[in-house]
């Protein structure tokens, strides 16, 4: 994270790939954040020193307001070490929600509805050889590098997803879970708003989109799209990010 040109932050995402691929949020809900205010950034590959998507979004939504150094915002988010509840050794961050009134939603998208993502988008062989399919036809891969991307990749992603799926309690139909998660989102945002944040998008809007995003083109999304209330607010996400982008 750096100032770029006239003192604008400009950005370069760090991704790297988790162990079991629950963080695949990450950088969607960072770009989703980015995109639609408009904040120039690019993507590397490094193994990033603050990589928790509700600590960018926090800083720089603050940097937005204060204009103060990046810097001295990010001091503001300490990280703290803890165990979380597999004995593993993580950081959290003090203060990463404190910002905006749907501190709820956010922390609601980091602590539930990501963890529906894997179990449902690798529920069966065929799904999880759909999203490697899709992930090797985006990647830069070499015909035999991309096949055993494919066929390994998925093979592997199954079994974690069904992992996934008994850690964090999910029903014996994933889908189920992923429909209540959607549309007990709709039924916050209500009938009278656009968004959570009423006419734009808030923080808590772009935090659940850049979430759902990741699934798009695949068929837990379309499924998703199809049996909940979820798919008009996610077309005004679209659109208000659309928007967001030509007016750069």
């Amino acid at each position: 994270m750096m100032s770029g040109p006239n003192g604008d932050p400009h950005l370069s995402l760090a991704h790297e790939e988790e162990e079991e691929e629950e963080e695949e949020d990450f950088g969607e809900a960072v770009r989703a954040f980015l995109d639609y205010h408009r904040l120039p950034y690019e993507i590397v590959e490094v193994n990033p020193q603050l990589n928790d998507s509700s600590v960018i979004i926090s800083a720089i939504k603050t940097y937005l307001i204060s204009r103060k150094s990046l810097e001295e915002i990010v001091s503001y988010y300490p990280p703290m070490k803890a165990r979380n509840e597999r004995g593993k050794e993580v950081t959290e961050y003090s203060n990463k929600y404190w910002l905006m009134e749907e501190m709820k939603w956010r922390k609601w998208a980091d602590d539930w509805l990501v963890h529906l993502i894997s179990p449902n988008v690798y529920r069966t062989p065929g799904e999880a050889l759909a999203s490697f399919d899709y992930i090797v036809r985006e990647g830069k891969f070499g015909p035999v590098e991309g096949a055993f991307a494919k066929y390994v990749g998925a093979a592997a992603m199954f079994f974690i997803s069904k992992r996934l799926k008994s850690r964090h309690h999910l029903q014996d139909n994933v889908r189920e879970d992923l429909y209540k998660a959607a549309n007990d989102w709709v039924k916050a945002v209500g009938k009278h708003r656009m968004f959570m944040g009423g006419a734009e998008p808030n923080l808590a809007d772009l935090a659940v989109y850049g979430v759902l995003r990741v699934m798009e083109g695949l068929e837990a999304f379309d499924d998703m799209m199809t049996h909940t209330n979820i798919q008009p607010w996610y077309h005004r996400m679209e659109a208000a990010i659309r928007q967001a982008r030509a007016a750069n």
